[in-house]
């Protein structure tokens, strides 16, 4: 499971439908710590767990994953990654007649 951390204290909601943005600002331990621990679930299972004091989403993956780099060089620079996944589908019960 991997923590994000918040200042706001509410109860824990698990979001399972929907849509959901969250952005943070961390220093370059917690976001090395975070990535660290969002990898070994990825390696370890095809389900990850993000979640803070207020919110959690666990969410089942399938292959293959996007990675996504941009690179601004022109002015002010700027290293953008992106990871995406898409979710993984339900198996359908077999229909019996």
């Amino acid at each position: 499971m991997v923590q994000l951390k918040s200042k706001k204290e509410h109860e824990k909601r698990i979001i399972e439908n929907g849509n959901m943005e969250h952005e943070v600002y961390l220093d370059k331990q917690d976001i090395g710590d975070f990535l660290i621990q969002l990898g070994k679930q990825m390696q370890e299972q095809d389900e990850v767990t993000i979640e803070t004091e207020n919110w959690k989403i666990p969410f089942k993956f399938r292959t293959p994953i996007k990675l996504e780099i941009d690179f601004e060089g022109n002015g002010e620079k700027e290293l953008e990654i992106e990871i995406e996944m898409k979710g993984k589908k339900e198996e359908k019960a077999p229909t019996i007649s």
